[in-house]
């Protein structure tokens, strides 16, 4: 893939963690908001494939699980459950 590309997609996964987290410390956003969440499960799926093309087995653990658990919160969310329930 191209490197160029590879790197504009790095960058924008990145910039949406990033948004996901300034927009929480500003208290613009709750970690338990959908657009959060979205945020998070989509710059992580990103940076998790870029991972995967670069051969970056630490850094697609960590974004990986970063997706999956964004992806579980949502999952949640949608169930009406808030993020993070855990059981019935």
């Amino acid at each position: 893939m191209d490197e160029v590309l590879i790197q504009a997609v790095s960058l924008f996964g990145s910039l949406l963690i990033l948004s996901a987290f300034i927009a929480a410390q500003l208290r613009r956003m709750q970690p338990s908001d959908r657009a959060y969440i979205v945020l998070n499960l989509v710059g992580s799926g990103l940076l998790a494939a870029v991972a995967i093309i670069e051969r970056q087995w630490g850094f697609l653990l960590l974004e990986g699980v970063w997706a999956l658990v964004s992806g579980w919160s949502l999952v949640q969310l949608v169930r009406g459950k808030p993020p993070g329930a855990v059981g019935h």
